[in-house]
């Protein structure tokens, strides 16, 4: 069993044993095996604000400095407990049935769609047993989810998009320039649309 010295950053002055803190830092070392534990924990060191009694400003720099977890996987980590806390109040109360819990790369797709306002409580129920009771791998459930759920297409700045556009020009001009079947006048009308799409760059960032 681990034990607060086999925790990289802390001493057992810092964390007694059987103290909250110490128990979260031998959770996150069980992260991979036990994220719903991890997830809890946290959630209560940051809601109750245990982080600053510890000697640190945010619950962020708490998470990255003790436990080496970037903000970005604290959150992860919160939110999919919360998730499942919100759908699954009784389970989270049984010890036994928690590490059961689906696979943590399936609960952040759930998650995510419900903040999106994909995924409401009645369709969370009809597909409750093919998470808990998972037959198929978790890498195919996920890609199942995603797609029943999709995340909506990132948004691309009218900038970044000439940019783009300009970029593909230049390395075309390139690449005919560098060949010698293709004729001057398509090297020429391929340098005029590239000098056209710098313009339209340059305007559009003036």
């Amino acid at each position: 069993m681990a034990t607060v010295e086999d925790v990289p950053g802390v001493n057992a002055a810092q964390a007694p044993p059987g103290s909250l803190r110490h128990t979260v830092l031998l959770a996150a070392r069980r992260f991979k095996s036990s994220w719903v534990e991890l997830g809890k924990l946290l959630s209560q060191v940051r809601h109750q604000g245990l982080y600053s009694e510890w000697g640190y400003a945010t619950f962020e720099a708490y998470c990255l400095g003790e436990l080496r977890i970037k903000k970005q996987t604290a959150d992860k980590l919160t939110r999919n407990f919360g998730f499942l806390e919100k759908h699954e109040p009784q389970v989270m109360q049984a010890p036994e049935l928690v590490e059961a819990a689906p696979a943590f790369e399936v609960v952040e797709v759930l998650a995510q769609a419900e903040e999106r306002g994909q995924l409401s409580a009645n369709e969370y129920k009809s597909i409750r047993d093919s998470i808990w009771n998972q037959e198929k791998p978790t890498s195919e459930l996920r890609r199942d989810l995603t797609e029943k759920f999709p995340p909506p297409e990132p948004q691309i700045s009218d900038g970044a998009e000439l940019k783009r556009l300009w970029n593909q020009a230049r390395r075309l001009v390139a690449d005919l320039h560098a060949s010698r079947r293709v004729p001057d006048a398509v090297k020429e009308r391929a340098q005029s649309l590239a000098q056209d799409l710098e313009e339209l760059v340059v305007a559009k960032h003036a």
